[in-house]
């Protein structure tokens, strides 16, 4: 499967290495299924999502990481990454609902500008082998994925997201756009 969402979203290169999507993950906020890029407002994602594990082996298990590589600003991204949710211990075949949560969902509240948010999902080295952070602020995906041994994503996903009276798309620009005239 192509990540070429994710290198366009700059989120391979900024918060992932490049990878190759192994497991089906479906992310749906209120029923609606986010596509790689997809814009959403406030109130569309004040509550946690539905997050569904794909896969074979009954064995595995995974954890899920969202993060904020934008905070506080797009601009001036000081507290990157900013993690707003951990799901760990979520068997193959199942939804976020059968893992461990161990950072409890914090909705995006942007003060400014067009933030990403990224969820990535790590297959384990087995249950109960991965732990919470002490810290939500300038999380590191790369690392936190040294530390516990999880190796490369296994899928990604992400969206962008501003305050509800933000206004504007988010514009990408660099060797993997094409400027339109």
């Amino acid at each position: 499967m192509s990540n070429d969402s994710l290198v366009t979203g700059r989120v391979i290169g900024e918060v992932l290495d490049p990878f190759r999507t192994t497991v089906d993950m479906t992310v749906l906020y209120d029923g609606r299924p986010i596509i790689n890029g997809m814009e959403f407002r406030s109130q569309a994602v004040s509550g946690r999502p539905a997050v569904e594990i794909g896969g074979d082996d009954t064995s595995a298990t995974y954890t899920l990481v969202m993060v904020d590589p934008d905070a506080p600003n797009p601009s001036n991204p000081t507290l990157r990454e900013y993690l707003h949710w951990m799901v760990t211990d979520i068997p193959a075949s199942t939804d976020d609902t059968y893992g461990r949560e161990v950072v409890c969902y914090e909705s995006p509240a942007p003060a400014t500008g067009i933030h990403r948010m990224v969820l990535v999902l790590f297959r384990q080295l087995g249950r109960g082998t991965v732990f919470a952070p002490s810290m939500r602020h300038n999380f590191n995906t790369r690392s936190f994925a040294r530390c516990y041994n999880l190796g490369a994503p296994v899928a990604a996903k992400y969206f962008n997201f501003q305050r509800q009276a933000g206004s504007g798309g988010r514009k990408f620009t660099g060797p993997y756009t094409s400027r339109r005239q």
